[in-house]
């Protein structure tokens, strides 16, 4: 059995859409550029080409685990990130374009000179691969309680040939009391309530619960690294995370009583609250 294309395009986008997901469109090209190992300029220059009985079985094969809501970037083990192609596994969270605006601000504030930056709880190494990658004159320590995700992120930096990037086992700060101090700190944490339905929904049914929920209606984690981080930061130094887009003014509050100054939300691209950062001052 063979199939044009265009025809896959259309068809499976309706099947996958059918069952509730509102990103079959992306989902069914990405796929299918996989299966053909071409870019998705291919698919649109090419409609009327015909996939091989063994594409076409490949392809049958990676929908069936979409069409049951399995992410796209466990399915072919890897998702791009930033100027990056990152190796994931269902041990770490899939990095998702929205937590590029995290590597905007830290390259933001990022001294003119060599420094160093610290990552808690590094996944995939998305964030310390990032800034490694636009700052050769940086020293990225980054850690993960996890040791799969430790042994990912390594092997995502061998991969992409980043080498001033260094990955430990660590519960957040715990492995850090001989460490110099850091110019920043980053960290995309656990943010989300326990009670929040969203967890039984989408890509987030099969990502690791340890990486999203936090106590304290999702504010444990972020708490903790607050109330620490200012005894691993240089005079001036910088903190900033990731959170949900209303918890904004909750981490305001929370690290203004703290004692953190220059505190400020940026918006992401939809215009939600997203990162938060704060100066040790």
């Amino acid at each position: 059995m063979t199939a044009t294309i265009s025809a896959l395009l259309a068809d499976s986008t309706h099947e996958l859409s059918a069952v509730g997901h509102g990103s079959a469109a992306i989902d069914v090209k990405v796929l299918l550029c996989h299966v053909l190992d071409q870019p998705t300029s291919y698919l649109y220059t090419w409609p009327d080409r015909k996939l091989t009985a063994a594409q076409l079985a490949q392809f049958r094969q990676l929908f069936a685990r979409r069409l049951q809501g399995e992410p796209v970037a466990y399915i072919l083990g890897y998702r791009d990130f930033w100027t990056l192609r990152l190796s994931v596994s269902p041990a770490t969270l899939i990095p998702r374009p929205e937590t590029e605006l995290l590597v905007e601000q830290a390259l933001a504030v990022l001294p003119d000179k060599p420094c160093r930056v610290l990552d808690l709880g590094t996944g995939t190494g998305a964030i310390a691969l990032a800034i490694a990658s636009e700052r050769a004159d940086a020293t990225v320590v980054s850690v993960d309680v996890m040791p799969e995700a430790v042994l990912l992120a390594s092997r995502n930096a061998h991969d992409n040939q980043i080498t001033n990037a260094h990955f430990i086992q660590s519960d957040w700060f715990d492995a850090l009391s001989d460490m110099q101090p850091f110019d920043l700190i980053v960290s995309n944490p656990p943010y989300i309530d326990g009670a929040d339905p969203h967890l039984q929904q989408g890509d987030v049914r099969f990502e690791p619960a340890s990486a999203l929920v936090a106590d304290e209606s999702g504010l444990a984690d972020i708490r903790h690294i607050g109330a620490t981080a200012r005894t691993y930061l240089a005079a001036s130094g910088w903190l900033m995370v990731e959170h949900g887009y209303d918890q904004g003014a909750a981490v305001r509050a929370l690290w203004q009583r703290q004692g953190w100054g220059n505190i400020a939300t940026q918006q992401d691209l939809a215009g939600l609250d997203r990162v938060t950062v704060a100066q040790n001052v």
